[in-house]
């Protein structure tokens, strides 16, 4: 298993998250093609509820706690509550519109 699955398969399993996205940003930093070492998470989280930041930031850290030990160099973490969530986004950000097929204009 690669570590950005492993990362999504914990994260699912412990915080039964209402979003999740786990991205693997290495391929933006000095080390070699195909490497697993930076990750960005976007979770929201009812667990999340009454916790401060740094608390949320704990808990996914024990979550992952081999990853960090043995894998990762950076994690950026991003943690919300469903309100939070909802708050800046109003839910999923919205996937653009389609331009294709009879709406995509003549040149």
């Amino acid at each position: 298993m690669n570590i950005q699955s492993s990362i999504e398969e914990k994260l699912l399993s412990h915080f039964d998250p209402a979003y999740l996205e786990v991205v693997n940003e290495s391929h933006q930093h000095n080390v070699p093609t195909g490497s697993e070492t930076h990750f960005k998470v976007v979770l929201v989280s009812p667990s999340f509820d009454g916790e401060r930041l740094i608390n949320r930031h704990r808990a996914v850290n024990a979550v992952l706690r081999d990853e960090l030990a043995n894998h990762i160099h950076a994690l950026a973490l991003h943690t919300y509550t469903d309100s939070e969530w909802r708050g800046l986004y109003g839910g999923a950000p919205d996937s653009p519109e389609c331009l294709g097929g009879l709406k995509r204009k003549a040149s």
